[in-house]
C-alpha cells in the first residue's frame, strides 16, 4: 500500500499521541524507500561479491599483508579524498539525477574490471587501480544517496529507516560474500566481478522509477562548489552534536579497521583456509548484524546512544583479541557473529547522530564529513595494521587494535551521541526581509550585520553565555568574523558584528535559520533592556564583485 502524505502525517501524529516511537518495519509502508531499500540490497550483493573477489584476487597475485590490506585501503581512500567535494555538489544539485550518473559510470568501471579478470590480464597494481576508481564512484554516491533517506520517511520514522538502511547493507553482506565464495569454487574468480557488474542495472531501474518530491524553487542562484564546501565545513565546526558524533566515529573506526584489513589474511594464513571459509567470514559478520539489527531499536531504548557505542567497541574489541589467540574456524565464525552485531550497533548509532546534527541544506555535506572521518579512519587504520602485522605479527595487530579500541572508550566519553535529536533544525524563516536601497547588491560582498543590545549590569554573565551559543549559530549559517563589544561611553550597550562573504550569501543565511536558532535568539532577547527589539543593520563593500555569490 502506498501511504499518502496526510496517511503519514495522521500515523506519524497517532504515534505521537501514544508516546510509542515508530517499528523496526514501519519505514516498509512507504512504497519508494521499500523500492531503493530493495535494489540498494541487490547492489550491495553485487559489491560484496566484488569486495571478496578482490581481496582473495590479491592474495594470489601477492602474499604481502600491506599489499592486501592495500585492497581495503584503495576502495576506502577516494572517500576520504573526495566524499566533502560529493556532498558539496550533492547538496547544489540534483541528487536523483546525480546518483543516476555516478551508478551508471560505477557499471561500466564494474564491466571493465570482470573483463581484466576475465581475460586473466590482472595484476596487483591494476587491481589496486580498479579498486580506487570503484571507491570513487561510492565516494560521490554516498553523501547524496544519505542525504534522500529523510525525503523518503517522515523524521519519526529516520532512526528505523537508517537502522534498516544499515540491516540492508548486512543482509547483502551475509548473501554477497558466501555466494562469491561458492561461485569462486565453482565457476572460477571471474565470476562475483561479473555479477557486481550486472547488478547495477537493478539500482539504475529503481533510480529512474523513483519520483522524489518537487524541489521548492530557488530565488537566488546556486552556490558555488568552493563556497559549498566552506560553508559545509563551518557549519561542521561550530556544531557541538556532529563534532561530537566525529570524535566518537574516529575513535572507533580506526581500530575496527583492523578487522576488515585483516579478514583475508586470517581465513588464508592463521586459519589454513581457502575462500570458501573466507566467504564463511563475511556472511557470519552479516547474519551477526543483521540480528543486530532486529534487536538494536531495545538496545538503543535501555542503553542509549553513548553505551551502546560503548558494548559495540567492547564487541569488536573481543573479537580482534579472540583472532589472535583462538586460530578455530568454529570459534572465528562465531567471533564474527559477534563483529556483525557489534558493527551495526556501532554504525547505526553513529549514523543516527550523524543524521539528526543537520538541517537538510547541509545534510550531504555533513554526511560527506562524517563519511570523510568514517573512510579515512579506515584506509589509515588499514594500513597502519597492515603495516604492523608486516613487521610483528597478525596476532599482534590484532592484539593492539583491541587494546586501542578499549582504551578509547574513557578518553572519548564526554562526547555524547545524540544532541541532535531533540532540536528544531526545520527553516523558522523568522528573520525579517531586509530593506536595501542599493541597485545590483547580490554581487556585493562582503557583507558586514550589525546588531545593538542594552544589558542590565546584572544579567551581563547570562548574557555572555548566550551570546557565545548564538555566535556559533552565525557561523554554521555561513558567518565569519563574529565580535561582541561594549561600548565605552554608555557600558549598558553592546554591539554584535559579524561578516558574510557577499549578499547572496546572506539572504541564503536568512533561509537557513532554524527553530533552535530562534530559540537562542530568543534567550538573548529576554536580556535586551530597551522597550524597541534589537534592529539588524547591513553594511556592504563599496566595490562589487561581479559574479561572485558565495
Amino acid at each position: 500500500m502506498i501511504v499518502t502524505t496526510a496517511e503519514t502525517a495522521n500515523k506519524t501524529n497517532r504515534t505521537r499521541e501514544k508516546g510509542t516511537a515508530p517499528g523496526a518495519w514501519t519505514p516498509f509502508g512507504h512504497a519508494p524507500f521499500a523500492v531503493l531499500w530493495t535494489a540498494t540490497v541487490v547492489s550491495n550483493v553485487g559489491t560484496w561479491m566484488n569486495d571478496v573477489g578482490a581481496g582473495w584476487l590479491m592474495t594470489e597475485l601477492s602474499p604481502s599483508p600491506l599489499v592486501v590490506a592495500g585492497v581495503q585501503a584503495a576502495t576506502t581512500l577516494p572517500v576520504f579524498l573526495f566524499a566533502l567535494l560529493a556532498g558539496a555538489v550533492a547538496d547544489i544539485v540534483d541528487r536523483r539525477r546525480m546518483l543516476l550518473v555516478v551508478n551508471a559510470l560505477l557499471g561500466v568501471t564494474a564491466t571493465a574490471l570482470a573483463f581484466v579478470v576475465t581475460l586473466d590480464a590482472m595484476t596487483p597494481s591494476l587491481l589496486l587501480v580498479f579498486a580506487f576508481l570503484l571507491g570513487t564512484g561510492a565516494a560521490f554516491m554516498a553523501p547524496a544517496w544519505q542525504a534522500i533517506v529523510p525525503k523518503l520517511v517522515p523524521r519519526p520514522e529516520l532512526p528505523a529507516a537508517i537502522a534498516l538502511n544499515s540491516m540492508g547493507i548486512n543482509v547483502s553482506r551475509a548473501i554477497g560474500p558466501a555466494l562469491a565464495g561458492f561461485l569462486i569454487v565453482a565457476l572460477g574468480i571471474w565470476s562475483p566481478f561479473a555479477l557486481n557488474a550486472a547488478s547495477f542495472a537493478v539500482i539504475l531501474a529503481a533510480l529512474w522509477w523513483w519520483s522524489p518530491p518537487e524541489a521548492p524553487s530557488r530565488r537566488l542562484p546556486p552556490e558555488h562548489v568552493g563556497g559549498a564546501i566552506s560553508a559545509g565545513l563551518r557549519y561542521a565546526m561550530n556544531s557541538s552534536p556532529l563534532k561530537a558524533t566525529l570524535i566518537r566515529a574516529a575513535a572507533f573506526f580506526a581500530f575496527a579497521s583492523a578487522y576488515w584489513a585483516m579478514l583475508p589474511l586470517i581465513a588464508r594464513q592463521v586459519l589454513g583456509g581457502g575462500p570458501t571459509l573466507y566467504g564463511i567470514l563475511l556472511a557470519s559478520v552479516g547474519a551477526g548484524a543483521v540480528a543486530g539489527a532486529l534487536i538494536l531499536p531495545a538496545i538503543r531504548r535501555r542503553l542509549g546512544p553513548d553505551r551502546t557505542v560503548a558494548a559495540g567497541t567492547l564487541g569488536t574489541a573481543l573479537v580482534l583479541a579472540a583472532f589472535a589467540v583462538v586460530p578455530d574456524p568454529a570459534v572465528a565464525a562465531a567471533a564474527s557473529a559477534l563483529a556483525g552485531v557489534s558493527w551495526i550497533a556501532v554504525l547505526s548509532s553513529l549514523h543516527v547522530s550523524a543524521q539528526t546534527a543537520l538541517p537538510d541544506w547541509v545534510r550531504a555535506r555533513g554526511l560527506s564529513i562524517f563519511l570523510t572521518v568514517f573512510f579515512g579512519a579506515m584506509a589509515g587504520g588499514s594500513l597502519i595494521w597492515g603495516q604492523i602485522a608486516s613487521s610483528a605479527g597478525i596476532s599482534a595487530a590484532l592484539l593492539i587494535a583491541a587494546a586501542g579500541a578499549l582504551t578509547f572508550i574513557p578518553l572519548t566519553w564526554w562526547a555524547k551521541l545524540g544532541q541532535g535529536e531533540e532540536l528544531d533544525l526545520a527553516p523558522s524563516m523568522h528573520w525579517p526581509e531586509p530593506i536595501v536601497a542599493l541597485d545590483r547588491t547580490e554581487e556585493r560582498g562582503p557583507v558586514m550585520i550589525q546588531i545593538a543590545y542594552r544589558v542590565e549590569p546584572g544579567d551581563l554573565v547570562a548574557f555572555r553565555e548566550a551570546m557565545a551559543d548564538l555566535a556559533r549559530a552565525r557561523r554554521r549559517g555561513g558567518g565569519y568574523g563574529w565580535t561582541l563589544m561594549q561600548d565605552a561611553e554608555a557600558p549598558e550597550r553592546f554591539v554584535e558584528t559579524w561578516y558574510e562573504a557577499s549578499w547572496s550569501g546572506h539572504l541564503r543565511h536568512h533561509e537557513r535559520v532554524t527553530g533552535a536558532d530562534r530559540a537562542l535568539q530568543d534567550r538573548v532577547l529576554a536580556l535586551h533592556r530597551d522597550p524597541s527589539p534589537p534592529q539588524a543593520r547591513h553594511f556592504l563593500s563599496p566595490i562589487a564583485k561581479v559574479g561572485d555569490t558565495e
